[in-house]
C-alpha cells in the first residue's frame, strides 16, 4: 500500500546479485483528474523527459491536454508538472516522445476534433532547445495527413472471407450486422480512411533517416506503420496490419538483425493475447496476424531491443484486469521469453498499473512509464520504475 502522496521508493534487492537494479516512484502525487498514455525519453544530456494526457476523461472531455515533468541526470526527484501541448477546447491524448539521431526531441500526439477517436487528427512538435526547465522551446508544428497504402482493396477481401465464415451470425444480430455494414462503408469514405489514425507508442528508426512510427484506428480495428525520411515534411505509409478477426491495435514496432520488422499489438477483441505480425520489407508489407502465448486484457504493450540484442516487453499479461503488470526477457528476439517479473501485482480491483512506455538509457537501464492507481489512495498519477536485465531474471523462469 502506499504510505503518502509524494511516494518515491528507491529499492535496491540486498538478496539479489550485486548488480541487481530495482527502483520506482511517482512523477506527481496522484490527483482527481486522469492521468494516462505516458511516454518517456532520455535527453542527449541524461535528463530523462516524460509526458502523458490529463483531464477529466479522455476524447470525451475538451479539457483534457498534454502535460510532462523532467527528471535531471543525478537528481532524485521530477520537476514539478508542466504544459506539453494543448489544442484549446479539444482533447489533445495518447503523446509520444521520441529524440531521434540528430537529437531533436519530438511529440507526436492527437487533437479529437469531435469527441469520438474516429475524429482524431495526428500533430506533431519539434525542437532541438529543451534541456532548460520547463516545457521545450517547440520550433516547428505540423499535421501528418494519413493515407494507408491498398486499405480498401484489403478490406475489400476481408469482407469477402467474413461473409462466408460469418454470414449466419450477421444474420442472427441486428446490432453486429449494423456495425459490420458501418465499417464497410468507412472504407469507401476517404475522409473516414484518413481520419482517425492514433499514436500510442515510440517510433523506431530503421535507418539512419527513416522513422517508423505505429498507428492505429479504433474505426477500423487495425494497425498501421507512417514512414518520413525527410524530417516529417512527408510522410508515406505501410499497407494495413489486419487480420479477419479484427482487433490487432497499438503496434509496438521491434527490428530484427536480419532487418525484419516485428509487429506486438494489443488485442481488442478476443481471445484476449497478444497479437504479433512479421514484415519482410521494412514494415510497408505484412505476414499473418498471428497469437502470442501471453494473454493480453485489451491493453497496451511495449517490446524493445536492448543494446545486447535481448528483447524486454512490458505488458498487462492477464484476460481480464490491468492488475498485473509484468516485464518479460527474450534472449532469442521473441522466439521465447524465459524470463519475467511482476513490476504490479495487484489484487483485482485493488490498483492498476498500464500503457507502458519503455526506454534504454546510456548507462543500460531499463526505465518504464505507466499509468497508475492504488485504491488505498485516492487518485491517478504517472508511475516511474528502472530496473536491469538481471532485475527480471530474479523473478520467474520458463524453460
Amino acid at each position: 500500500m502506499l504510505s503518502c502522496l509524494t511516494l518515491s521508493l528507491t529499492v535496491l534487492l540486498s538478496e539479489a546479485a550485486a548488480d541487481t537494479v530495482y527502483g520506482g516512484e511517482l512523477i506527481f502525487p496522484p490527483g482527481p483528474k486522469h492521468d494516462h498514455g505516458s511516454s518517456i525519453v532520455q535527453t542527449p544530456d541524461g535528463d530523462l523527459l516524460a509526458c502523458w494526457f490529463h483531464g477529466s476523461g479522455e476524447r470525451t472531455a475538451d479539457d483534457v491536454l498534454i502535460q510532462g515533468a523532467r527528471k535531471r541526470k543525478g537528481e532524485d526527484a521530477w520537476s514539478d508538472v508542466f504544459v506539453m501541448a494543448d489544442t484549446p477546447d479539444l482533447p489533445d491524448c495518447n503523446p509520444v516522445l521520441f529524440v531521434d539521431p540528430r537529437g531533436v526531441l519530438w511529440l507526436i500526439w492527437l487533437a479529437v476534433q469531435s469527441n469520438d477517436w474516429g475524429s482524431s487528427l495526428l500533430k506533431y512538435r519539434t525542437a532541438t532547445e529543451y534541456d532548460a526547465d520547463g516545457p521545450p522551446a517547440w520550433d516547428w508544428q505540423d499535421v501528418i495527413h494519413c493515407r494507408p497504402r491498398n486499405l480498401e482493396p484489403m478490406y475489400e477481401e476481408l469482407f469477402e472471407k467474413a461473409e462466408g465464415i460469418i454470414g449466419p451470425l450477421l444474420e442472427s444480430s441486428p446490432s453486429l450486422r449494423e456495425a459490420y455494414e458501418g465499417l464497410k462503408e468507412a472504407t469507401h469514405d476517404k475522409l473516414l480512411r484518413r481520419l482517425g489514425w492514433m499514436t500510442r507508442i515510440h517510433p523506431i528508426m530503421t535507418s539512419d533517416k527513416r522513422m517508423m512510427l505505429g498507428l492505429y484506428s479504433d474505426m477500423f480495428n487495425c494497425s498501421l506503420a507512417a514512414f518520413t525520411e525527410n524530417r516529417g515534411e512527408t510522410w508515406s505509409f505501410s499497407e494495413p496490419i489486419l487480420t479477419i478477426h479484427l482487433g490487432n491495435i497499438q503496434p509496438s514496432f521491434v527490428k530484427k538483425k536480419n532487418g525484419n520488422i516485428v509487429a506486438m499489438m494489443r488485442d481488442n477483441g478476443l481471445p484476449k493475447h497478444i497479437r504479433i505480425a512479421e514484415s519482410t520489407d521494412g514494415g510497408i508489407t505484412w505476414g499473418p496476424v498471428e497469437l502470442m502465448s501471453i494473454p493480453n486484457p485489451g491493453s497496451s504493450v511495449e517490446c524493445i531491443a536492448l543494446d545486447n540484442g535481448n528483447w524486454v516487453l512490458v505488458c498487462n499479461d492477464t484476460l481480464d484486469g490491468r492488475h498485473k503488470l509484468t516485464a518479460y526477457l527474450s534472449d532469442d528476439e521473441g522466439a521465447s521469453w524465459k524470463w519475467h517479473r511482476r513490476l504490479e501485482d495487484f489484487e483485482k480491483e485493488e490498483g492498476s498499473g498500464s500503457y507502458p512506455s519503455v526506454i534504454q538509457t546510456d548507462d543500460g537501464l531499463i526505465h518504464c512509464t505507466y499509468s497508475f492507481r492504488d485504491r488505498a489512495v485516492e487518485g491517478s498519477t504517472i508511475k516511474h520504475a528502472w530496473f536491469n536485465e538481471s532485475w527480471i531474471r530474479q523473478g520467474r523462469t520458463d524453460n
